[in-house]
């Protein structure tokens, strides 16, 4: 019995780190493109920061390895995005794009 617990809290531990794991590489591609190894980055910049809290640095040293390895998995999606206007992809554009063509106007507000 006590062989089956622990065999399960290690399963459970592992693949929560595994989903965890790479959340800067994921986050910074939702957005407009931020080039190559944007998670790695964005987790360096982020524990270097004076305005990090405490409980997140730790968090942050733990993503990194694993943002390098989805960085350098996702490369040729950055490659393909390189040669795009971030503009153009920004969730702001996509959805006036989508506006325009579905001819539905004034939904999003239009800041300029």
């Amino acid at each position: 019995m006590r062989q089956r617990i622990r065999c399960l809290t290690i399963t459970l531990l592992a693949g929560t780190t595994l989903l965890a794991g790479g959340c800067s590489s994921v986050m910074t591609r939702v957005g407009p493109s931020q080039g190559y190894y944007s998670g790695a980055k964005n987790d360096i910049k982020m524990i270097k920061d004076d305005d990090t809290g405490w409980a997140m640095t730790p968090l942050l040293a733990l993503d990194l390895p694993f943002s390098a390895v989805v960085d350098t998995l996702l490369l040729p999606y950055d490659y393909y995005r390189s040669g795009s206007n971030p503009e153009n992809d920004s969730p702001r554009a996509r959805v006036l794009r989508d506006e325009q063509i579905s001819g539905v106007n004034n939904v999003a507000p239009h800041y300029e």
